[in-house]
């Protein structure tokens, strides 16, 4: 009886503390926080090497890979957007960056980071798309002109033979 009545008090207590909250900044500030040191990051790691971008590459996947949480996967994230770095990764940047922009308080810093990000990686898809389409679209009309020039240098060929022919069936002059 004593047992159960001392686990009960130890509940009772537990329930209670469970409510106090550790005193510190608000979750808000603290997001903040981390959204800053996230935009230092980016800059940081924009500025290393391709070497560096790789070795930082290791660590941050190995990172996101113990441990999910949304600032391993914003910094995974903005390492894998840098464009022209040694790992550049678009649609897998995008696809980390999808359950930060789908989920949570839409007045987040972190939301409003990750939104933006995949608004950025969004446009630069298709703006690669454009300009794959013109490309295709310039080499079909590169092969258009090489044609027609074949045909327009067969067809002088045709006309100067057509002219000899005329010249040698005329009689000579003389």
């Amino acid at each position: 009886m004593m047992r159960h009545t001392l686990l009960l008090a130890i509940a009772l207590l537990l329930s209670a503390c469970a409510g106090l909250r550790i005193a510190g900044p608000p979750d808000s500030q603290l997001e903040q926080r981390q959204v800053i040191q996230l935009i230092n990051y980016a800059q940081r790691v924009a500025a290393m090497t391709p070497e560096q971008q790789r070795r930082e590459y290791g660590a941050g996947n190995q990172a996101f890979a113990s441990d999910a949480n949304p600032n391993n996967r914003m910094q995974l994230a903005l390492l894998l957007a840098i464009p022209g770095s040694g790992v550049q990764d678009a649609a897998r940047a995008a696809r980390l960056l999808e359950p930060l922009t789908a989920a949570g308080d839409s007045a987040s810093p972190m939301h409003a980071l990750a939104s933006l990000l995949y608004a950025q990686l969004s446009e630069r898809a298709r703006e690669h798309k454009r300009a794959e389409h013109m490309h295709d679209q310039l080499e079909a009309r590169k092969e258009a002109e090489h044609n027609m020039r074949k045909q327009l240098e067969a067809l002088k060929d045709v006309e100067r033979a057509i002219l000899q022919r005329t010249q040698a069936s005329q009689p000579r002059r003389r």
